[in-house]
């Protein structure tokens, strides 16, 4: 017999018909006070919350769980490890929800997800939970990457951003600083090849994949151009901007700049390239920097980073990664996921993370903080380019789009098109699907 039985039982035999009123009165006050202790996440039954990342994040995060654990006895926190690529991950998610009772409480969100959940109704508004000064404590383009119509869908665990890595030593060889615009970097790298100094003076995400359009990103804001714009849906796409950034794409391996394998290349492989030694500059994350900076790597210490190049006039572009969490709109314990969330974005949990992994925080002080600075000292400078990070077209139809120019880019960057018309073909569909998706 459960307590509460019990307890109803005891009334009714104990208290004469007179005071049975009292008694009732006393269960009434119980019931409403059970209820309000579960719903505040007091409730004495422990409480599984559940959230999918992929493997290799999951073990990173699982450091800090015991940590957890000890502050919320009562919350079990389960973290399931899923395949390493992130698209993997979203569809993993996506067909949760579209077939209903989603195991997930958490969602770890990519940046350019957060539109698609929020719009579809997969994610819990979770902007009363958290003051403005508090949301302050974050990068400003995390933040927005986490917002939908005015709301708050998303807090960010860690930033990741789209920067320049140059051969330092090579540089001082040739007699050059760290080049600024296109024309810099094109005339560096081939001056540097030509004397022997540079193997391959390009690197870049040149794959029919994700990373080819975080990288387009950047070399299209160098130009001044733009993909979609998020309030408007206008489409930029087969606007002159956008064709010269395919055309210096093109250029660099047509030039010898960067070799015909780029068009393959994902991060790593251009990552393996540089640290190896081989390459003059990179286009690459974060995560390059601590690798390269092995004690069995040839070149440590022996390169710098910088914000991406950009045409003459214009500005550095930057392009914003990053993960965070959101709550789903199926979850039966949104209070004790919200409890997870506090606690891991919180500055110290985000501090032991950043110095156990060297990903990049999401909290602005964390790049100046003192432990962190002595790990790593670019931090400050990454901070930099942080500030210059430009988001991809926060839209719910951004993963359609993104497969549009995806496919359209590689044709042009493999020679099968030429950049006019790729752009123009794009820039068509895209309109196309963007239209369509309006009217419904």
């Amino acid at each position: 017999m459960s307590f509460q039985k019990k307890l109803n039982r005891f009334i009714l035999e104990r208290f004469k018909p007179k005071f049975l009123y009292l008694g009732l009165l006393f269960l009434a006050i119980w019931s409403i006070t059970s209820h309000v202790l579960g719903a505040t996440g007091l409730a004495s039954e422990p409480v599984t919350v559940t959230v999918l990342m992929q493997a290799p994040e999951a073990r990173e995060w699982q450091s800090t769980l015991s940590e957890f654990e000890k502050k919320y006895p009562k919350i079990n926190l389960k973290i399931v490890e899923g395949p390493n690529q992130s698209n993997q991950i979203e569809d993993l998610y996506t067909s949760s929800f579209l077939l209903g009772n989603s195991p997930y409480d958490l969602v770890f969100l990519d940046t350019v997800w957060t539109y698609k959940f929020a719009a579809a109704g997969w994610l819990r508004n979770i902007s009363e939970r958290i003051s403005e000064p508090e949301l302050a404590q974050f990068l400003s383009t995390e933040i927005e990457a986490g917002q939908y119509q005015g709301n708050l869908y998303r807090i960010p665990l860690r930033s990741d951003v789209g920067m320049l890595y140059y051969r330092s030593d090579l540089l001082a060889q040739g007699g050059y600083n760290p080049p600024e615009t296109f024309a810099e970097l094109m005339e560096i790298a081939q001056t540097l090849q030509k004397k022997g100094l540079a193997d391959l003076g390009y690197l870049w995400q040149g794959k029919q994949y994700e990373g080819l359009s975080a990288m387009f990103v950047e070399i299209l804001e160098g130009y001044g151009g733009f993909w979609v714009a998020p309030d408007t849906l206008e489409v930029g796409l087969d606007q002159p901007e956008a064709i010269r950034a395919v055309q210096f794409l093109r250029s660099t391996i047509e030039e010898g700049v960067s070799p015909p394998g780029v068009t393959t290349y994902t991060e790593d492989e251009t990552r393996l390239l540089f640290q190896n030694g081989r390459g003059l500059f990179l286009r690459n994350w974060p995560y390059v920097y601590g690798f390269a900076s092995q004690d069995n790597s040839p070149i440590q210490g022996k390169f710098g980073i910088k914000p991406m190049v950009h045409a003459s006039g214009y500005q550095s572009g930057a392009c914003q990664g990053g993960w965070g969490l959101g709550i789903a709109s199926t979850s039966k314990h949104p209070l004790e996921a919200w409890k997870v969330i506090e606690f891991f974005s919180s500055k110290d949990v985000q501090r032991q993370f950043i110095l156990a992994t060297g990903k990049v925080p999401s909290r602005t002080a964390l790049f100046n903080d003192p432990a962190i600075v002595a790990k790593y000292p670019h931090y400050p400078e990454l901070l930099k380019v942080l500030n210059q990070a430009v988001l991809r077209p926060p839209i719910p139809q951004y993963a359609q789009t993104s497969d549009i120019l995806q496919r359209y880019l590689s044709a042009a960057l493999t020679g099968k098109i030429s950049p006019e018309e790729a752009m123009t073909s794009a820039a068509a569909e895209t309109r196309r699907l963007l239209g369509k998706t309006a009217q419904n």
